[in-house]
């Protein structure tokens, strides 16, 4: 029998598997994961319109606009990093948002002032986020400084630094009303928390990796006959309302408000260069100049954009980093889900008000899940650092302590110009600059120096030598 002859298939370019990130799920799964990503950041983006709203002087249903215009502008910004076009977008799982950076400052620039000071505060926005969009070519290239050291420092930062904010909502997000921190609050928090991790025992598969969503459902309805659950926003919520763009007036352009927005504007590029390093570490597809600059890009682009529908500056929302370390769905297309919903929630109140269901305790339950998954990341980070070796040690002791003065002690910069707050006020900004700072003074510029005394000593050591071989052992050793 004549022997059947072997043929060897050639794989072609088409039959190597797409990278997770580029990756996309069933309509379901992509739609679950998506609204997973909402739920985690929903009062994150709410939160910022809802203080400087009632700050500068609008009325309640002023202020809700604002809170709806700034969903809408958030899933647009998520969409423009997602999946983007030509040098903009990150092409990550990267979420944008409203940045709580901007808060203090635009409380300053508004304040009392009803709808001249949100019209200052959208001119300051808009020049600020050109200014940016022009700069993030130049700006991403601080990425060669930011070495295993850097980045775990920062991404540990990040995480540490949101778990005050996982508490605040496990206490019940408003320091003002009669039961913060009561125990009814704190009881549903610690009831979510074991619901979440349970479930991320207990199920397996895609189940599993929406227990995040499942375990805010389910601390949602044991909150219903517990009375912490408000159903006053879905009773006023209309049907379908459109942010008309400047409904506000049109912007307003006054010198010390852009300064001071330019200065958020900076803080919001450092942190969001951290956030893209930390995703990329995470989802296995590290972040390099040209994936930042388009991050950076995006984020300004975005927060450009976002004054005309009545939005403010939007950055990269680190929690829900935390929530694509859990699951390990590192899909950008199901962000870019959420992105949809976002857009969707922005122009339907009604279905932002389902979303705005989940009690504060509840979602905080879970943010201390999703947070400390960040930190998780950031001390992974920092065991490949070579923390035994020269002053990496003293370089994260020394950032992660200066990083965190902002949650020990909040009032710690009280008597320091306001304008400096936007930066000290963030621990995520002081400990990047201190630990690349750090490094550059230890890992860079002693190397040099020790390079060049080196070389000396060699140069001496030719002239007198005698002519006899070197002996290779004597050499300095390269780390």
């Amino acid at each position: 029998m004549a022997a059947t002859p072997r043929f060897r298939t050639v794989p072609s370019e088409d039959a190597d598997p797409k990278h997770p990130v580029d990756e996309t799920l069933p309509p379901l799964k992509m739609f679950t994961s998506g609204l997973q990503h909402v739920a985690a950041m929903y009062a994150g983006v709410v939160a910022p319109p809802m203080i400087v709203g009632p700050a500068v002087g609008l009325t309640a249903t002023e202020t809700a606009f604002l809170m709806g215009a700034s969903l809408f502008t958030a899933g647009i910004a998520t969409l423009l990093q997602t999946l983007g076009f030509w040098r903009v977008g990150a092409r990550l799982p990267f979420v944008n948002g409203v940045s709580f950076a901007g808060v203090t400052p635009m409380i300053a620039i508004g304040k009392d002032r009803g709808h001249d000071g949100i019209a200052v505060i959208f001119g300051a926005i808009i020049v600020a986020s050109l200014l940016g969009f022009v700069l993030a070519p130049y700006f991403c290239k601080l990425v060669r400084f930011f070495p295993p050291v850097v980045t775990g420092t920062v991404i540990t930062l990040i995480g540490v630094s949101l778990l005050p904010v996982a508490f605040n909502w496990s206490q019940g997000g408003n320091a003002g009303a009669d039961d913060y921190g009561s125990t009814t609050n704190i009881t549903m928090a610690a009831v979510t928390l074991v619901i979440v991790l349970a479930l991320r025992k207990l199920l397996r598969g895609f189940l599993q990796q929406i227990a995040i969503l499942l375990g805010l459902v389910i601390g949602t309805l044991i909150a219903i006959p517990v009375g912490i659950t408000d159903f006053g926003a879905l009773g006023d919520a209309d049907l379908v309302g459109f942010p008309t763009p400047f409904h506000f007036g049109a912007p307003q352009f006054e010198i010390a408000a852009i300064v001071s927005m330019c200065i958020v504007m900076l803080v919001c590029m450092t942190e969001s260069t951290a956030d893209m390093l930390a995703l990329g570490k995470i989802v296995g597809r590290p972040a390099d100049e040209r994936t930042i600059e388009g991050g950076l890009r995006a984020d300004t682009l975005g927060s450009a954009i976002s004054p005309l529908f009545n939005g403010f500056m939007c950055s990269a929302f680190a929690q829900n980093i935390g929530l694509v370390a859990m699951t390990k769905v590192r899909s950008r297309f199901v962000v870019a889900a959420g992105g949809v919903i976002l857009v969707v929630l922005g122009l339907v109140p009604v279905a932002a008000s389902v979303i705005a269901l989940v009690p504060l305790p509840v979602l905080g339950g879970a943010g201390i899940v999703l947070f400390g998954s960040v930190a998780a990341s950031g001390i992974q980070t920092l065991a490949a650092a070579a923390l035994e070796k020269g002053e990496n040690a003293l370089i994260v002791a020394t950032a992660v302590g200066i990083g965190l003065i902002p949650i020990a002690a909040p009032d710690f910069y009280h008597a320091f110009p306001e304008d400096l707050l936007v930066v000290l006020d963030s621990g995520i900004s002081t400990g990047c600059v201190v630990a690349i700072l750090l490094n550059l003074a230890f890992n860079h510029l002693g190397r040099k120096l020790s390079a060049d005394t080196d070389t000396e000593a060699e140069a001496e050591g030719e002239t007198r030598g005698s002519g006899q071989p070197k002996d290779p052992m004597a050499l300095p050793v390269a780390h």
